[in-house]
């Protein structure tokens, strides 16, 4: 039990010392539009529904999320962590209106609202029940 125990401990040190120097990662996106919103698909392995935040601004939206996991390890190869992600998006003309977030099994959606700006909003994902998934968003 004490092993394990140190074990996370030192999965935890490595974490925050890699999140401390790393720069986040970029990542793709679809985006098309349907007739509430603009819906942006993006994927996000590696990372949880609380560790993903989404935010809508003036004419942009961006998406980060945490470092999830980094703990030390002797790679052959590496070209890619366990989140700290960064995105940010400019948003055509009339999608302002607000923003919903889901985020299943590594494949993030964003919709946000045609509406006009209102205010900055940030919003974390939240998960759909497996039946409820449809590859792509909606």
């Amino acid at each position: 039990m004490a092993a394990q125990g140190s074990n996370q401990q030192k999965i935890s040190k490595a974490t925050d010392a890699a999140a401390s120097t790393m720069r986040p990662q970029w990542f793709p996106v679809n985006a098309h539009e349907a007739p509430e919103a603009l819906v942006v698909v993006a994927p996000l392995p590696a990372v949880v529904p609380s560790d993903v935040t989404t935010e809508l601004g003036p004419s942009t939206l961006r998406i980060s999320s945490r470092l999830r996991s980094s703990g030390p390890r002797e790679y052959l190869l590496h070209e890619w962590e366990y989140g700290g992600y960064e995105r940010e998006i400019d948003l055509p003309e009339g999608f302002r209106g607000g923003l919903d977030a889901t985020l299943t099994n590594g494949q993030l959606v964003v919709r946000v609202l045609r509406g006009p700006f209102n205010r900055q909003v940030s919003v974390q994902p939240h998960d759909l029940p497996n039946e409820q998934v449809e590859p792509g968003g909606s």
